[in-house]
């Protein structure tokens, strides 16, 4: 280890975590006013020609670089810290973990408008005597200047004094700025006013329900731990109770004034999530999603830092949200790639939590009817605990499934016969229905029936999909669009036709076929306003008989007591996956969209379209349970030596032509070999291959993976690897990340 080249026993040296695609941290010298400055508060520090925001992650007195070289903090923002240790150690881990620079992980845990230097509204400063400064050596300092004598007059003897101060008392602005240029005052951030705790009594609005035994068995299990670490799963059927659990466990964290996070998979459900726990607690909570503005989530994550909201309830990266008095961590739907990030920070949110949890003390709880192969082999290794709810609380019933083989029927839109007639019989029985289609648009191909051209996107290895409001081609990659062409580009013929259908289409021809029953449909692209999915909900759980067409939107966790009739028209997506997950994703998604059905009084009914009706995982989903499921897919993945019992770092290069991602990916992989070489690594090395989607927005894309047994072995290659890669001489257009643990391989 290189000896550090300055060291000192008197200044303190504070190492930034700075928003940089660098993987270190950055070694600062004190401000003016020498304060000592707490770990995880914000600095305003010079960086190259600019100045950003960073966080202080550690001090130490000694540096690699001369004393002289290193630069002054400039402001300290915040005077006491934002980031509690527990938290900062956690995104210290996690920066390791996933192999990502340390100031963009840091970054990431903080709302927008803290870490902006333009944001809407600026800090609120207040002004004091410098350190450094005497009040009667500046004064001699001033000469004549009577003003700025009378303003620093002012300023010792009211200090700190705001900048409203200062013009109450008919001095300017430029006064201020005169007197900070000399180095004769300084400026802090006003210390915000902290906001009240919650009160832990009378935290309930209503009373709970009355558990039956498999869920009273679940809590007595969970509370014994409620004051330290644990992980549980809740393995629980659609429909059997398991909010009703967490909110039982959520009230008795509650008295002891503690706070609680919930995190769910998609912004979809924050209404109806926010609804049921306001109307059992009467304690404030806070709401973090991507559907606020950077304000609101700024307003939401100060209520959590200073404890005034007892409950937080957001979608995935509200796991970083600090809380004064944590007490529990819920993740519902646990097995949800949503809670996986694809881009940039590519960190598990569940992984994520399980990680602080340790840290803060506290419990954990997963729940799901569609448990991940991850969680469920952690439970038979003794790193969780499993918990099963295998009947529907109350009187529901588990809904009937039939498979329909369209591979030898007539299909009219996308409907078999059968579908059909009994979507039309539960509308008239005052039911409603639920159409679950995975694709988005009119139909997913516009071809030509003489020649057999497709209309591709020529940014994207990928067919356009036609979109009929607004009319059009969009490709649903990069986002690229184009007008429906009148003739074939290769035959110039007019004979062209769409091939499939998407959710425009069926919600178009649904329609035509059930007179006045409404037709909701519920995609991103009739969502894509503020407030707008919330509005097409509330048509729903209005209970009136009516079809709800939807994506994958509608596969997680709604709650429709109305609805008998699920049908699914297309099960086969998932059978033939380029991705080893494809089959797991297939049967969670069934299982979840099924579940839909018969909630409430009346029973319900599943309908699976399927061209593969005699399919081994299609079988074993429909006449079987999702433990027996599962178990199938755990055995299979043991012995192809694929996660969980295995893991994988996946790096993805693009570049702007296909040579120079080649190059350098093959760079990459001599080098991934000689590590391995030199230190004994127990580590496969995969590709480099051209990814299943080998061009995405103009860009050639090629994948290098690398998958060893043991976690360990593969985090120190990555790790070696990275620094290696980062500070290895490539062209300016070729781009690499990396991913550990992807639940996304295409």
């Amino acid at each position: 280890m290189p000896q550090p080249k300055h060291q000192s026993n008197e200044t303190i040296i504070y190492r930034v975590a700075v928003p940089s695609p660098l993987r270190r941290l950055f070694d600062y010298l004190p401000g003016a006013d020498q304060q000592p400055i707490a770990i995880g508060s914000r600095v305003l520090i010079p960086f190259g020609r600019r100045q950003v925001i960073g966080v202080i992650a550690a001090t130490g007195s000694d540096s690699d670089f001369e004393f002289t070289k290193l630069k002054h903090i400039v402001t300290v923002l915040d005077r006491v810290p934002l980031l509690p240790k527990s938290l900062l150690d956690s995104l210290a881990w996690a920066a390791d973990y996933y192999q990502h620079p340390f100031g963009e992980v840091f970054a990431t845990a903080l709302p927008a408008k803290l870490r902006s230097l333009q944001a809407d509204k600026k800090p609120d400063l207040v002004w004091s005597l410098t350190a450094r400064s005497t009040f009667d050596a500046s004064l001699l300092a001033l000469g004549q200047a009577k003003r700025q004598k009378q303003l620093l007059q002012f300023i010792a003897e009211n200090q700190p004094v705001s900048p409203r101060a200062v013009q109450d008392a008919q001095f300017s602005i430029s006064l201020l700025n005169q007197l900070a240029a000399k180095d004769m005052i300084s400026s802090k951030i006003a210390e915000a006013t902290a906001a009240a705790e919650f009160m832990a009594t009378n935290t309930l609005a209503a009373e709970p329900l009355q558990l039956n035994k498999q869920q009273a068995a679940v809590i007595a299990a969970i509370e014994k731990k409620l004051n330290q670490y644990a992980c549980f799963l809740i393995h629980g059927v659609t429909g059997s109770g398991k909010t009703e659990i967490y909110m039982q466990l959520m009230d008795q964290c509650l008295r002891q004034g503690k706070q609680c996070l919930i995190l769910i998979p998609e912004i979809g459900l924050t209404p109806q999530t926010i609804a049921r726990f306001t109307a059992r607690f009467s304690a404030p909570l806070a709401v973090l999603n991507s559907g606020l503005n950077d304000s609101e989530r700024l307003d939401g994550w100060d209520k959590a830092r200073l404890g005034s909201a007892a409950i937080i309830i957001g979608t995935r990266s509200a796991v970083f949200t600090p809380m004064k008095n944590p007490g529990l961590i819920i993740i519902d739907e646990e097995h949800d790639s949503s809670f996986k990030q694809q881009d940039s920070f590519r960190y598990s949110a569940r992984d994520f939590a399980l990680v602080r949890a340790r840290a803060e003390k506290i419990p954990v709880i997963l729940g799901s009817a569609t448990p991940s192969l991850e969680s469920l082999a952690n439970c038979k290794a003794g790193k969780f605990e499993l918990l099963t709810l295998d009947k529907r609380a109350g009187n529901a019933k588990p809904a009937s499934i039939t498979l329909v083989d369209t591979s030898e029927t007539a299909m009219d839109h996308g409907f078999a016969n059968a579908t059909l007639d009994a979507i039309k019989m539960h509308l008239a029985k005052g039911a409603q229905v639920l159409v679950f289609l995975n694709r988005r648009g009119f139909a997913p191909v516009v071809s030509c029936q003489t020649c057999g051209w497709i209309a591709e996107c020529n940014n994207c290895s990928s067919y356009f999909t036609l979109h009929n409001n607004p009319r059009g081609l969009l490709c649903h990659h990069c986002n690229s669009t184009r007008p429906v062409p009148k003739v074939c580009e290769n035959c110039q013929t007019t004979d062209l036709t769409s091939v499939g259908v998407g959710t425009q289409q069926i919600e178009a021809f649904l329609e035509s076929q059930l007179g006045n029953f409404p037709v909701i449909r519920v995609d991103r692209d009739s969502t894509r306003r503020k407030n707008s999915l919330d509005a097409k909900l509330q048509l729903v759980e209005k209970g009136e008989p009516c079809v709800l067409i939807g994506t994958q939107m509608l596969a997680k966790g709604h709650h429709f007591p109305n609805v008998t009739l699920v049908a699914i028209l297309d099960a086969d997506g998932g059978l033939f996956s380029a991705d080893f997950r494809g089959i797991e994703h297939m049967g969670q998604t069934i299982i979840q969209v099924a579940g839909r059905s018969g909630r409430a009084e009346r029973r319900g009914e599943v309908i699976i379209q399927s061209r593969h009706v005699s399919h081994e995982s299609l079988q074993a989903l429909t006449t079987r349970t999702y433990s027996d499921f599962a178990e199938m897919l755990l055995k299979q993945r043991k012995e192809a030596a694929l996660p969980p019992y295995a893991h994988l770092g996946l790096m993805r290069i693009d570049a702007a032509t296909v040579n120079q991602a080649a190059n350098f990916a093959n760079r990459v992989k001599k080098c991934a070999q000689e590590l391995v070489a030199a230190n004994g690594y127990i580590t496969d090395l995969i590709g480099p291959l051209p990814a299943p989607m080998e061009k995405r927005a103009g860009r050639y894309r090629l994948h290098f993976m690398t998958k060893s047994p043991h976690r360990a072995h593969l985090q120190a290659l990555l790790t070696q690897l990275c620094q290696i890669v980062e500070d290895a001489n490539k062209p300016a257009s070729v781009k690499w990340t990396i991913d550990v643990d992807p639940q996304d391989l295409i």
